[in-house]
């Protein structure tokens, strides 16, 4: 199994659409753009790239556009979540057959009696024969609960096993997780305003969904975070994200996103499918005029 090589910034991509069907040459336009603008790698098919809301075909779509668009320059890491081993495996295959690096898996969701011992198994069920390195994904907001620290301290020993992204917004977890890990262990911060923090006590950086909109900020703040320069990459994560985070907690980071990048005219259309709906036309205003502040 082959060591990580993702650190920095990586965005987790929106899926573009346009009449209902996935669009692939804006998507394809924002993995250049995004590359372009100095991200360090890319994520089709996590939370805000909708992927509950693709077919098996849709999916495959997507992860095969984004490696082609990538082109070896920054990694892949594939969202791979299901609810059974299958479906997670079947993904897995095929991202690996069409170049992915690695891929963001969360334990199964919609169970409401999930336990340590039950995600521990599933996750090494699916690390036993996986032909890519596995990065955990814990986001109790959408799964109900958290991967306990002691289940990733012990998953982490696993050679297929390599990271883990934490979009849960609890910085104690966190740094409990920073405790529990060795240093060869990737830890990801996926909560848009803890980057600083993270990097601080010694993550290797986020996937963060505003790297969609705003990339340049984001690369700007991480070159001072891992420079040790601290007080100056909060004072501009603190000026950038504090409006449009909010948005994204009211309205979605998809459909924020996509609102963002289409005033930036990098994709063609804001489109989102159910169960989000799209924001409030005066809402998108203000959206794109805190977008157009930060992206001057």
């Amino acid at each position: 199994m082959s060591e990580p090589t993702f650190s920095g910034v990586l965005c987790p991509l929106v899926t573009p659409f346009e009449d209902g069907t996935v669009d692939e040459t804006s998507l394809t336009a924002l993995v250049h753009w995004l590359v372009d603008r100095d991200i360090d790698g890319v994520v089709p098919c996590g939370t805000t790239g909708e992927f509950a809301s693709l077919s098996r075909a849709e999916f495959r779509t997507v992860v095969e556009t984004t490696v082609d668009a990538a082109d070896g320059r920054v990694p892949v890491v594939a969202g791979v979540a299901g609810t059974d081993s299958s479906t997670v495996t079947d993904r897995i295959e095929f991202a690996a057959s069409v170049g992915a690096d690695a891929v963001l898996l969360t334990q199964p969701y919609f169970h409401t009696a999930p336990t340590p011992a039950g995600d521990l198994r599933f996750f090494e069920m699916i690390a036993e024969s996986s032909p890519l390195p596995l990065v955990l994904y814990n986001i109790p907001a959408c799964t109900g609960q958290p991967i306990a620290p002691e289940t990733v301290a012990e998953l982490s020993e696993n050679d297929a096993v390599v990271g883990l992204k934490d979009s849960s917004g609890d910085f104690d977890y966190f740094l409990e997780l920073l405790r529990v890990t060795d240093d060869q262990f990737t830890l990801l911060e996926g909560y848009d305003q803890h980057y600083v923090s993270g990097v601080h006590a010694g993550s290797d950086g986020g996937i963060n969904a505003l790297s969609n909109v705003v990339p340049e900020v984001f690369a700007e703040i991480r070159d001072e975070a891992f420079a040790g320069e601290t007080e100056s990459a909060l004072e501009l994560e603190q000026d950038a994200f504090p409006g449009l985070f909010g948005y994204c907690m009211e309205y979605g980071f998809a459909t924020v996103a996509k609102v963002g990048l289409e005033h930036r005219g990098v994709i063609e259309s804001a489109e989102v499918r159910p169960p989000l709906t799209p924001v409030p036309d005066d809402v998108a205003e203000e959206i794109s005029t805190l977008v157009a502040g930060l992206a001057d």
